[in-house]
Formats: structure tokens, C-alpha cells, sequence
């Protein structure tokens, strides 16, 4: 899909980098169905509605975490790596783009003052739950 990158390692999927070009007219999930964590656009006319609800619980085991990464402000490049700690290709990201990290590692680089929303399950259970490399 245009404005959609995948980054693979090896056959194995890292992350997803979805680019700010990216409006779909229609509903688009960007993750397979199986994945851990969804991602999409969900497209509505003027006049739609989501009807009011709430989500019951549900027991889900998680093994990793996987992460979402907004850019509101600023630009920086983020290098993804893979299960190795091989660097397998770096990113330069602007404001508007969002990737979801599935697998690997990775780092950022900014260069300029830059913010980011970080979506991560949660709840986080401090510093021991990352290696540094």
C-alpha cells in the first residue's frame, strides 16, 4: 500500500512506517488481524456515528511489547535493528508520520527539537523489561 512501509528482517516483520501522505477513503487496517496490537483508519461520512459502547474483558497473553510512535513536532531518524542487534535500516521520519514496532530494536536520532507519542501495552513495569545495546 502507498505511504506504507514494512521493514523485514531475515522474513521476519519489525515495524510498519506509516507516512503522514497516507488518507485513505475507506476503513484501512494497516496490521494483519492476528497481530498483538491493530492499527487503522477508520473512515466515517459527515452525519456518521459510532454507536455508544463499551469493550468487556478479555484475557490476552502478551509476550513482547509492541509500540506505536507518533511524530507531533520535529524531525529525527529512528534505526531499526533486528533480533541480533544488526542495524537494518534507519528512518528519517517528519511530523505526521507513525510507526508501529513490532519486533527487533530500535533508537532515534533527533534532528530537531522533536516530539513524540509513545503507545505501548502497558502497564510498564520499569527499566529491567529493556536491554540497551
Amino acid at each position: 500500500m502507498e505511504h506504507i512501509e514494512e521493514v523485514f528482517s531475515d522474513g521476519k516483520l519489525l515495524a510498519f512506517v506509516i507516512r503522514n501522505e497516507l488518507s485513505p477513503s475507506a476503513t484501512t487496517f494497516v496490521t494483519p488481524s492476528d497481530l498483538n496490537l491493530q492499527l487503522g483508519f477508520v473512515v466515517y461520512p459527515n452525519g456518521g456515528q459510532v454507536l455508544r459502547h463499551m469493550h468487556l474483558p478479555i484475557e490476552r497473553t502478551i509476550h513482547s511489547t509492541t509500540e506505536i510512535v507518533h511524530v507531533k513536532q520535529g524531525r529525527c531518524i529512528m534505526d531499526i535493528y533486528d533480533d541480533q542487534r544488526k542495524l537494518v535500516t534507519s528512518v528519517d521520519l517528519k511530523p505526521g508520520d507513525t510507526v508501529l514496532m513490532i519486533g527487533g530494536g530500535h533508537g532515534f536520532r533527533m534532528l530537531e527539537d522533536t516530539v513524540l507519542l509513545e503507545i505501548k501495552q502497558g502497564p510498564y513495569s520499569g527499566i529491567q523489561e529493556k536491554v540497551r545495546f
